[in-house]
């Protein structure tokens, strides 16, 4: 078991793919209310359009939209991972993460792009069972998010990958087969335009970590495949490295 490259002093994470929230949202709907999926698809097929319930909600389009995670109980590559007492939905979600090394406070993009200082791997494990019903209470995730998360062993500085941030390949494995071939190009915000967001007559400071959300296709709730007792998962990103657990 691995170290974490640093602590983090806070993490926010927050939702920058489409793509991710459509098929992730169709594919709650598909697992757990399977009467409203045959409804949507219906709907899909003849229409050729997204159903509506399945994009974005309408604020996501006119800013960005986060929410503040457990920055406590982040774990490196190599912890084993259980899945929570309450729970019976394990998922994983597959993000690239990135920590500030300077304060910001209503920064510009630019100048909120200069004042990254690392990227990382990171994985936001959910329970998917309970995080619909948190959700609607309105305060958003709880329990279905703070149980855990985790992030690759290695930090690799900002300026080796800022020139290609929009052009990573990522995969995602389980039990040594690739179930996803995804990528970090189609955020809907640049990550300066994320963070200058954030630092708006809002002091941030250094060592504050930071996610994309999922990448296209990177959950088990997008692709279909849901971990399990004795699974081992590796998700990975080009130029990073990887994150690898064993889910008891």
């Amino acid at each position: 078991m691995s170290d974490l490259p640093f602590k983090p002093a806070s993490f926010r994470d927050f939702m920058l793919y489409e793509r991710h929230v459509i098929d992730a949202t169709r594919g709650y709907a598909k697992r757990f209310m399977p009467a409203a999926y045959r409804i949507a698809s219906l709907y899909e097929r003849a229409t050729g359009r997204t159903f509506p319930r399945f994009k974005p909600h309408a604020l996501w389009y006119r800013q960005p939209i986060y929410y503040m995670g457990n920055h406590l109980n982040f774990v490196s590559s190599g912890t084993p991972v259980r899945c929570p007492s309450y729970s019976r939905a394990l998922d994983y979600e597959l993000e690239l993460g990135f920590v500030l090394a300077n304060p910001l406070l209503n920064a510009t993009p630019d100048e909120a792009a200069a004042a990254i200082g690392a990227f990382v791997v990171l994985c936001d494990f959910s329970a998917r069972d309970v995080q619909r019903a948190e959700m609607d209470s309105g305060f958003g995730p709880q329990k279905s998010k703070h149980f855990i998360s985790s992030m690759s062993a290695i930090a690799v500085p900002a300026q080796q990958l800022l020139p290609r941030i929009d052009a990573l390949t990522a995969t995602v494995e389980i039990d040594g087969k690739v179930v996803v071939r995804t990528s970090t190009a189609g955020m809907r915000y640049s990550l300066g335009e994320v963070l200058a967001h954030a630092s708006r007559d809002e002091q941030l400071h250094a060592g504050e970590l930071f996610g994309t959300g999922t990448l296209p296709g990177g959950s088990g709730m997008e692709n279909g495949h849901w971990l399990s007792p004795g699974s081992h998962l590796r998700l990975a990103i080009d130029g990073i490295g990887d994150i690898q657990h064993t889910i008891l």
